[in-house]
This record gives structure tokens, C-alpha cells and sequence, in this order.
């Protein structure tokens, strides 16, 4: 893999590191993250990720966990990244992903066995070295003119016996579930977590590079399962590193889910090396009002007005 990646991704890459993130007996979670990028309730990264970082961290009273916040990309990321566990990266995707300016830099950090996760907007990446790097760190991710990004509600009735899908009961959700994901060839390492059939008006637009092309076309047509969360486990030269691919959460608000929640929850600590409880992470049901006011809390001073103004028009 490291001779595949030094050819592939245009750039010289570092020996691996003998070297593990696991330096002491804490666990380092590291969240990239924009602010926000829609409207009130939606793409809301930096309220998601700080809501995501707490659960987790009283989820595991008995565990050492530091939880990280950069709004951007980190101003010292070598400090940022030391002794990281995983990096969950939710934020606005394509061009604008928060790894393209920085792919050699990263796959340093990936190098050292930390895990990765992506949630939605965060699975997408340019054709090139950030795409490459993304299938060798995630194992997959959305490729425009080959994924698609429709909304619709997504039926999952059936899951893997992976720790990452402890506890995870058969639910619907409505969601921008992006699927036809490009993965690893005979998507070696990648265990679906998320599958569902998605139904023939995910089609109606016309093809376009993030609507629709014939390979999706012909897949749907055919009732092909789609998987729309999945886990990967990374090669020796990453030190069997680990990675998450979640690509729903445009809604703020399907946080309010248990099944939706923990499948999040289980994925992104399962990449920081946490066992996943037989029930998977068990957290409170949050209420919209709780969900309203992360968001205002988060925002920042300049965005609260806007936020609280936007709160009156709430679409789903």
C-alpha cells in the first residue's frame, strides 16, 4: 500500500511510524469542522461534532476521553494531531473539504494507527490525492458523476454483527442519504453498517455529478442495497488503523433518533479504539428544544441573532 500511495497520490509520504497514537491510557478525539453552511437545523457541524465529543465522553465515565474542537483547519496541527486516537471530520465537502490543501500533512497522522471518520458532507472529496488518501484511510467516500446525494427515507431492517452496529435496532429515517459510494476494491476491510434499498424516485433528476449517471441508474433498478454507513479496517502500514463513513446528518433534528444517534456514536468511537457496549453507546433522547439551543450555543456571537431569527421558520 505505502509503494501504491506514493505513486497514486503525487507526493512523498513518510516511512510508517513504529510509533501508536495510544502514547498514555487517554483517548484523543480530534473534530475538523466548519461552523455551518445551511440553513437552521441543517449541516451543522460544529453544534453536531461538540454534541457527538460530550456523548461519547460521558458515555465512558471510566475512560480518560479529550475531546478537540478546530473550526478550520487547526492553526498548530501538530499539536492538534499529537497522540490522536481518531479524527472525525464534519464539515462541508468537494472543493472545499477541510484534508485537500492538506492530504501529505494528514496521511502523517493517519500513519500513526489513529482512525478516521467522515459524517455526511465530510465523505466527499475531489477526484485526486484527497480521494485517494480517503480510500486508503476511510476505505470509501462519495465521487462525483459515480455517488449520488437524494433525500429520501431510508429503511434499514437488518445489520452486521459489528461492534459498530451493537444495539442498533431496525428504524426509518428521513435524511440526504448519499449513496453509491466508491469503496476499496471488492470493498476489502469495508463492513456495511447502514444498508438500505433505495427507492426508484432517488432518480428523477437527471444525471449530473452529484444527481445521477447510468451506473447508479442501473443499480437502483435492480433493488442493489445501498450502503450508507460502513467501517474500515486499514492495512499494516497503518497499523490496522480504523474508519467510519456516515453519510446522513443533514438534519440537526434525526439526532433525536436512538437508533440514528447510536449508529453515529458507535461508529466514531469504534474508530478511537473504544469497545462498543452489547447495547451500543446509550445516551439521553435529546428534545428539539435541547437540539434548538446546542445550535444557538455553538453558533458563535455573530450567528446567534441570525440562528434565533431562522428558528421561527424550522423546515424539515
Amino acid at each position: 500500500m505505502a509503494t501504491f500511495l506514493f505513486f497514486t497520490l503525487g507526493f512523498c509520504l513518510l516511512h510508517p511510524t513504529q510509533s501508536s497514537p495510544l502514547d498514555d491510557d487517554k483517548t484523543v478525539l480530534c473534530f475538523v469542522c466548519h461552523k455551518t453552511s445551511h440553513g437552521f437545523g441543517k449541516h451543522e457541524y460544529y453544534p453536531g461534532s461538540r454534541l457527538i465529543g460530550e456523548w461519547i465522553e460521558k458515555a465512558y465515565p471510566d475512560e480518560k476521553i479529550e475531546a478537540r474542537y478546530s473550526v478550520e483547519w487547526p492553526e498548530n496541527p501538530d499539536e492538534f494531531f499529537k497522540d490522536a486516537d481518531t479524527v472525525i471530520f464534519f464539515c462541508t465537502g468537494g472543493g472545499r473539504h477541510l484534508v485537500n490543501n492538506h492530504v501529505a500533512e494528514f496521511d502523517k497522522v493517519m500513519r500513526t494507527g489513529a482512525g478516521i471518520a467522515c459524517l455526511h458532507y465530510g465523505v466527499e472529496v475531489p477526484i485526486g490525492p484527497s480521494a485517494k488518501g480517503m480510500l486508503a484511510w476511510m476505505g470509501g467516500y462519495f465521487e462525483t458523476n459515480w455517488s449520488v446525494n437524494p433525500h429520501w427515507v431510508a429503511n434499514f431492517e437488518s445489520f452486521s454483527d459489528h461492534q459498530a452496529a451493537n444495539g442498533v435496532e431496525p428504524f426509518e429515517m428521513d435524511d440526504e442519504w448519499y449513496f453509491h459510494m466508491r469503496f476499496v476494491g471488492d470493498m476489502k476491510g469495508v463492513t456495511p453498517i447502514l444498508s438500505a434499498v433505495a427507492p426508484k424516485e432517488t432518480m428523477k433528476r437527471k444525471d449530473g455529478p452529484h444527481s445521477g449517471n447510468p451506473a447508479v441508474r442501473k443499480a437502483v433498478a435492480a433493488g442493489k442495497p445501498q450502503h450508507v454507513a460502513w467501517v474500515y479496517e486499514r492495512g499494516e502500514d497503518y497499523h490496522k488503523g480504523r474508519g467510519f463513513g456516515f453519510t446522513g446528518l443533514h438534519y440537526h433534528w434525526n439526532f433525536e433518533n436512538d437508533n440514528f444517534r447510536k449508529a453515529v456514536l458507535n461508529g466514531v468511537a469504534w474508530t478511537a479504539g473504544l469497545e462498543i457496549p452489547e447495547n451500543g453507546i446509550v445516551t439521553d433522547t435529546p428534545t428539539r428544544e435541547f437540539l434548538e439551543e446546542n445550535i444557538l450555543e455553538y453558533a458563535g456571537p455573530q450567528d446567534r441573532k441570525k440562528q434565533a431569527e431562522k428558528k421561527t421558520a424550522l423546515v424539515r
